[in-house]
Protein backbone atom coordinates (compact mmCIF):
# COMPACT_ATOMS: atom_id res chain seq x y z
CA UNK A 1 0.00 0.00 0.00
CA UNK A 2 1.41 3.35 -1.03
CA UNK A 3 1.96 5.50 2.07
CA UNK A 4 0.97 8.64 0.14
CA UNK A 5 -2.36 7.05 -0.73
CA UNK A 6 -2.88 5.97 2.86
CA UNK A 7 -2.41 9.57 4.01
CA UNK A 8 -5.29 10.66 1.74
CA UNK A 9 -7.74 7.91 2.64
CA UNK A 10 -10.15 8.24 5.56
CA UNK A 11 -12.79 6.01 7.06
CA UNK A 12 -16.06 6.55 5.16
CA UNK A 13 -18.03 6.20 8.40
CA UNK A 14 -16.09 8.45 10.81
CA UNK A 15 -13.86 10.39 8.39
CA UNK A 16 -11.02 9.42 10.75
CA UNK A 17 -7.59 7.98 9.92
CA UNK A 18 -6.96 4.45 8.68
CA UNK A 19 -4.09 2.14 9.60
CA UNK A 20 -2.81 -0.45 7.14
CA UNK A 21 -2.50 -4.02 8.41
CA UNK A 22 -0.15 -5.63 5.90
CA UNK A 23 -0.55 -9.13 7.36
CA UNK A 24 -4.34 -9.17 6.98
CA UNK A 25 -4.46 -6.87 3.93
CA UNK A 26 -6.91 -4.50 5.64
CA UNK A 27 -7.34 -0.83 6.39
CA UNK A 28 -8.34 -0.48 10.04
CA UNK A 29 -10.52 2.27 11.49
CA UNK A 30 -10.26 2.02 15.26
CA UNK A 31 -12.86 4.75 15.82
CA UNK A 32 -15.45 2.93 13.68
CA UNK A 33 -14.26 -0.50 14.90
CA UNK A 34 -14.12 -1.68 11.28
CA UNK A 35 -11.53 -3.28 9.01
CA UNK A 36 -11.87 -2.63 5.29
CA UNK A 37 -10.39 -5.22 2.89
CA UNK A 38 -7.65 -4.44 0.37
CA UNK A 39 -8.17 -6.63 -2.69
CA UNK A 40 -5.49 -6.79 -5.39
CA UNK A 41 -3.98 -3.61 -3.95
CA UNK A 42 -7.29 -1.70 -4.10
CA UNK A 43 -8.95 -0.56 -0.85
CA UNK A 44 -12.63 -1.48 -0.66
CA UNK A 45 -14.01 1.30 1.53
CA UNK A 46 -17.60 0.13 1.70
CA UNK A 47 -19.18 -0.30 5.12
CA UNK A 48 -21.04 -3.44 4.05
CA UNK A 49 -17.72 -5.03 2.94
CA UNK A 50 -15.93 -4.24 6.22
CA UNK A 51 -15.66 -6.61 9.14
CA UNK A 52 -16.18 -5.57 12.74
CA UNK A 53 -13.06 -5.51 14.89
CA UNK A 54 -12.93 -7.52 18.11
CA UNK A 55 -12.11 -5.90 21.46
CA UNK A 56 -8.69 -7.60 21.35
CA UNK A 57 -7.92 -6.03 17.97
CA UNK A 58 -8.94 -2.57 19.19
CA UNK A 59 -6.68 -2.82 22.25
CA UNK A 60 -3.69 -4.13 20.30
Amino acid sequence: MDTRLLELLVCPVTKGPLEYNREKQELVSRSARLAYPVRDGIPVLLENEARTLTDEEIDA
